[in-house]
């Protein structure tokens, strides 16, 4: 094995572990710092896959700008709000959790279905881009692609990103303010 695939298969199960850990931790303050971990994981994933823009993106907007907020909207609210969460009986394993289960189960199967029947390694456009030497080298600049791309192929989408962003920020400045007493 190359020393790329350890690092790869590492940053992967750092990612997934840290994603499980979130999902599953009741201490609020605690999954935020291990989605911090999740995120510089999927940086290091991104400059494998040989996307380093896309990876200095994701460090800069959403550990530098959501994770902060985030922070900050647990930090400027109640300490009542925050026990009232952290001391809700809901356990991780009960039968009201079922159908979720199920349904992520279902889900898990239909996506590990689709990616064998794809057959990733035997993609026609992929085998033409390797016959004409179209492949992206270590040495290559993309980032000239990339801004070309994001301004005129991927403008829509770029800007329902910067409104989700909005979104976002908006959301934290909500949780953030004090309620009035009535």
């Amino acid at each position: 094995m190359s020393l790329v695939t350890v690092m790869f298969y590492l940053m992967a199960i750092i990612a997934l572990g840290s994603a499980l850990y979130v999902a599953a931790s009741k201490n609020l303050v605690r999954s935020v710092f291990m989605f911090f971990v999740t995120l510089f994981a999927l940086a290091g994933l991104y400059v494998l896959c040989l996307a380093d823009f896309v990876a200095v993106t994701q460090v800069v907007v959403y550990v530098g700008g959501i994770l902060v907020l985030i922070l900050f909207a647990f930090m400027l609210s109640g300490r009542e709000s925050l026990a009232g969460l952290q001391q809700s009986k809901n356990r991780l394993f009960a039968v009201q959790n079922l159908p979720a289960f199920l349904l992520v189960t279902l889900f898990f199967v239909v996506l590990v279905n689709i990616v064998i029947m794809a057959g990733v390694d035997n993609l026609p456009w992929l085998k033409q881009a390797e016959k004409m030497h179209n492949v992206i080298q270590p040495a290559d600049v993309t980032i000239n692609n990339l801004g070309v791309n994001l301004m005129t192929t991927y403008l829509l989408p770029f800007e329902a990103i910067s409104i989700l962003l909005l979104m976002a920020l908006v959301g934290a400045a909500h949780l953030a303010r004090k309620e009035e007493a009535l």
